[in-house]
């Protein structure tokens, strides 16, 4: 049998397990360095509530992705969704199933997201509509337009973030919605970013797209498989939280037969005439015949004997950190005013994006409305996620509990969010290397995927093991492209890292 080592239990990780073990005929070991499955993807308890790290979507235009996930969690009947999911009622589930009595489901989610700007709501991703207008006023909305219709006549060279942005929606536009959100979350201005990153993450988006899908909205037309992906309005969420299904996954691959070890952190490769031949984890040594490696490219390529040139490269590649403050409040002082039913008659947004460059504050999750079974009462109080994007080792990343939770309640104040003694409970999570970027070292990259494709039997998968900043669609295709590759007895690496490759935005670049 080939024993196969794998490395991290993040969605990329588990996924690989799982396929390679519906194969046959291998012996699977998966290392994960802390003590939960999930990555990123995982799901936190506190207090009788949980916590996404992040919020994750389940959705894909991959229909293979889709099956996985409803064969995980069997649903039956059409693909129908019901726009009672944010109402009184209980959470519509697809194919009929009462999520009060079966835990194993997964509830068809509203997608509402907006951006809070100047104490006023705007739609995300922004829309030309009245409640827009109304919010930026006429002389506002006049610059926009101007400027929008001035970014299609005199393109820029896209070679930075900023320049990206301003050819799909007009320097005004970028300068409200895009300029200090990029920085929050980057620490860097936009153009100091490669435009590959709003390939990767915005593709196909812009003031046409946004037209399109109004159009095909009043036409009755539009569904999600011919919806840009930022302008989907349902998907699919586990009744718990995304650690619900990876924590499935985990038990379904023991029970296959795979091995899965806690604590274990991967501090060197073997290598041995262009193979790798073990995984040590401290004195424990994994001898393997295939490693598939989800971890961060920069602890990868440390763990190798890698040339000096390779070294620098990966040591320079850069990342972003990420800190979740958890607060559960009696209630929030915004005030719905859509046409979106929620139980408690609070905001029906999964996320706030906050523009607001007087606060460090990048996004609020409001918990109840992904889910109110991650809320031990989903009527009575609100639990809200605040996501700060940091480096690890700065200020921010080295408060204390305290003093972070003090820090976020003080500037929810300020934006008006919430009153005095509004917060009933808190907790802090702590992520490294959330958010992997795209400046410094990260141009020469090509030279350590060459090197790490030089060993035939590594595989590099997922979010970090790829540097690339994937959805958790994309990084389970990566682990699925490679089982696949391994089971066929293929040693090219292609399929792997050409999943959710910026293709089109390329071929646009050269029509342009």
């Amino acid at each position: 049998m080939k024993k196969i080592v794998i490395i991290g239990g993040g969605p990329a990780g588990l996924t690989a397990a799982y396929e390679l073990l519906k194969h046959g005929d291998v012996e699977v070991t998966l290392l994960e360095a802390d003590n939960t499955l999930g990555g990123i993807s995982r799901t936190v308890r506190h207090g009788g509530n949980r916590m996404d790290i992040g919020g994750h979507r389940f959705f894909s235009k991959d229909e293979r992705i889709m099956k996985w996930w409803s064969d995980l969690m069997p649903l039956q009947g059409k693909p129908a969704f019901d726009d009672r999911v944010l109402g009184h009622e209980k959470p519509f589930v697809k194919g009929g199933g009462d999520p009060e009595t079966e835990d194993n489901v997964m509830l068809i989610r509203d997608r509402v997201s907006r951006i809070y700007y100047k104490k006023a709501f705007f739609d995300y991703p922004v829309t030309m509509n009245m409640n827009t207008i109304k919010n930026m006023g006429l002389l506002t909305t006049a610059r926009a337009g101007f400027s929008y219709l001035s970014s299609c006549a005199h393109k820029l060279p896209e070679t930075n973030l900023e320049n990206f942005y301003i050819n799909r929606f007009g320097k005004v536009l970028y300068s409200m919605f895009f300029e200090g959100y990029t920085e929050k979350l980057w620490g860097r201005h936009p153009r100091e970013i490669s435009a590959e990153w709003g390939a990767q993450r915005v593709k196909g988006l812009s003031i046409v797209a946004i037209l399109k899908d109004m159009v095909s909205k009043v036409l009755g037309r539009k569904n999600n498989k011919n919806t840009e992906t930022s302008l989907i309005e349902q998907f699919w969420y586990p009744k718990y939280g995304p650690g619900q299904l990876w924590e499935m996954v985990g038990s379904h691959v023991t029970d296959m037969g795979g091995r899965i070890l806690f604590g274990k952190e991967v501090t060197e490769l073997v290598t041995e005439g262009g193979r790798v031949t073990a995984v040590k984890c401290g004195d424990e040594v994994f001898e393997a015949d295939e490693v598939i490696s989800s971890m961060p490219v920069k602890d990868l390529v440390n763990g190798m004997t890698a040339p000096d040139d390779i070294r620098r490269i990966a040591n320079g590649l850069p990342y972003r950190d990420f800190v979740t403050v958890g607060l559960l409040v009696d209630k929030l002082r915004l005030k719905n005013l859509t046409n979106k039913r929620t139980l408690g008659n609070i905001v029906p947004d999964c996320w706030i994006y906050v523009q607001d460059k007087g606060v460090k504050l990048g996004r609020i999750q409001i918990f109840n409305n992904w889910s109110p079974y991650m809320v031990k009462d989903p009527a009575g109080s609100v639990w809200i996620g605040l996501e700060y994007f940091c480096a690890e080792g700065d200020s921010f990343w080295n408060m204390s509990e305290e003093e972070c939770v003090s820090f976020a309640v003080k500037e929810l104040r300020k934006m008006g969010v919430i009153g005095r003694n509004a917060v009933i409970d808190s907790h802090r999570e702590k992520v490294k290397k959330a958010y992997p970027a795209y400046f410094d070292t990260y141009e020469e990259f090509d030279k350590v995927k060459k090197y790490l494709d030089g060993f035939e039997n590594l595989w590099c998968v997922g979010r970090n093991g790829q540097h690339r900043y994937n959805n958790m669609d994309h990084s389970m295709m990566t682990a699925i492209e490679t089982a696949n590759a391994i089971a066929a007895g293929r040693t090219d690496k292609s399929a792997v890292w050409n999943v959710n490759t910026e293709k089109e935005y390329h071929e646009q670049r050269k029509a342009d």
